[in-house]
């Protein structure tokens, strides 16, 4: 089993792993940029495309399903075809993709040319992980995990800011365009920096049936959730049927892999206690930042009637934490170990969160910024140290499965906080709407932020566990040495 924590310094990685680092945080922001760019964009697609909200709302609802679709597939595919192959069509399809949506000239169009983003995204981050992780190795793997979560953490909180300035400034049409020219320096990049893999033919041929009932499970449980803002209740029916039916289609998945010698995901990784608990971590920890990084933006936008451009800007102190945080997650996972890096990154969120619930119309932006700085530190310290802890205790060919299981655990932990953030804020401004003040708006918000708080304080019990099996491993590991000190003094 690797090494739970590596005694090398963090600081200093490998030049040749720090040129496919660039590669793969390049495509990682092209593709999570994306997923909230548009986002600001769709009061104004409705009306230049002569739609409805509800239609245009599938231009973000197709991307979503279609990346949520494709990431099953993405760890055969690697094997099968090898990490560099697909990792450069995904990057292709992607900017192919975004070239054909700033073309569109209908709703329909838009909507197409989304799933076909989509499509190619969701492969780009699972299989550029993969990449990173493989030239990593286990000295490097800290530092690496920090640099490629830099896009995870920061992407979504700049992308309204850039998606509002581009439409105010320019047109729609440039928040597509603009990953045109990014695409295509990066793919000339990745052919030149990135390691070349061998195709495994063992992988052997493609599960269907494995591969329809893992993409409807995950395409269900993302469509589900995202309706609950629309049902305005987490249990309408709505919400519940297509989890129900998803969480069941999981289950027949489940049953059906364990008869096969080669299951399109690898299942049996659950069995390794530090790779299971690390992926609680991230589920809860997903659910507690994606759930909080809607609030703000509204808060903004609702409470103090600043718009897109402004309301990205006051945005900005959150992603310099969580920089902060992730510069320094790497020296702490090797100095503490991941799991209490972990859990003293979250209890730094869950103490940054409280301030957020007393929050008013009028408090200055000057406590607010403070705040956000704090808890972006929070999140840059607790979420990375996490995927670190998953990674390093797989082999060379497990992380071909890790990485695509990762990425739909922290989606589906992201979504749920979300669409459960969503519904307790619309209740509370749908309740005494007629009589609504900035006071009351903002005590809306205010009283929306307790429940992420105790999505924060849920994350806790999961890195505790995993911090006490670290300890356990690391005092396992240092018995086994001193056997073989006496076995040699002997």
């Amino acid at each position: 089993m690797r090494a739970l924590q590596s005694r090398q310094n963090p600081q200093r990685m490998d030049p040749r792993v720090k040129q496919v680092a660039v590669v793969i945080v390049l495509g990682s922001i092209m593709s999570i940029l994306d997923t909230t760019i548009v986002n600001v964009a769709l009061d104004s697609l409705s009306r230049q495309l002569h739609s409805s909200l509800t239609t245009v709302q599938w231009v973000v609802s197709a991307y979503l399903l279609a990346l949520a679709a494709v990431i099953p597939l993405t760890g055969w595919a690697v094997r099968r075809y090898g990490a560099f192959r697909i990792y450069l069509q995904a990057l292709i399809l992607f900017t192919m993709g975004s070239a054909l949506c700033g073309l569109a000239t209908s709703t329909a169009e838009l909507i197409a040319f989304r799933a076909l983003q989509g499509l190619g995204g969701g492969m780009l981050v699972p299989t550029g992980m993969t990449l990173l992780v493989r030239a990593a190795g286990p000295r490097n793997l800290p530092r690496v995990m920090a640099t490629i979560g830099v896009p995870q953490v920061i992407a979504p909180v700049f992308g309204p800011t850039l998606g509002g300035f581009l439409l105010q400034s320019v047109t729609w049409h440039a928040i597509f365009l603009v990953n045109v020219p990014i695409g295509i320096v990066t793919a000339a990049i990745a052919i030149r920096l990135l390691p070349r893999s061998e195709p495994d033919p063992a992988a052997g041929q493609l599960d269907w049936p494995g591969l329809l009932l893992a993409a409807a499970a995950t395409v269900g449980i993302t469509f589900g959730l995202s309706q609950s803002e629309t049902a305005g209740s987490i249990t309408s029916a709505s919400v519940l049927a297509p989890v129900v039916i998803s969480l069941a289609l999981l289950v027949v998945y489940v049953l059906r892999s364990r008869r096969l010698a080669n299951p399109l995901l690898d299942l049996k990784l659950y069995r390794i206690r530090a790779y299971s608990a690390a992926t609680v971590v991230m589920f809860c920890l997903g659910a507690a930042m994606f759930g909080a990084m809607i609030l703000l933006p509204l808060y903004f936008q609702v409470a103090r009637g600043q718009d897109a451009i402004h309301t990205g800007l006051f945005l900005i102190p959150q992603g310099i934490g969580a920089a902060i945080g992730m510069n320094r997650s790497a020296a702490a996972t090797t100095r503490l170990g991941a799991g209490l890096t972990s859990l003293i990154g979250s209890i730094i969120m869950l103490s940054a969160t409280v301030p957020f619930v007393i929050f008013t119309a009028t408090t200055p932006y000057e406590w607010i910024a403070l705040s956000m700085i704090f808890r972006g530190v929070g999140v840059g310290l607790a979420f990375m140290p996490a995927m670190t802890a998953a990674f390093a205790v797989l082999d060379h060919e497990q992380v071909n499965d890790a990485s695509p299981q990762l990425n739909v655990i922290q989606r589906v932990g992201g979504s749920l906080g979300t669409a459960a953030v969503a519904v307790v804020l619309q209740a509370k401004l749908t309740d005494g709407s007629a009589h609504r003040t900035a006071a009351s708006t903002a005590a809306a918000f205010a009283g929306t932020y307790w429940w992420v708080l105790i999505l924060t304080a849920i994350s806790l019990l999961p890195a505790i566990v995993l911090w006490r099996i670290e300890r356990q491993h690391r005092g396992n590991e240092a018995s086994a040495r001193e056997d073989l000190l006496v076995e040699a003094v002997a």
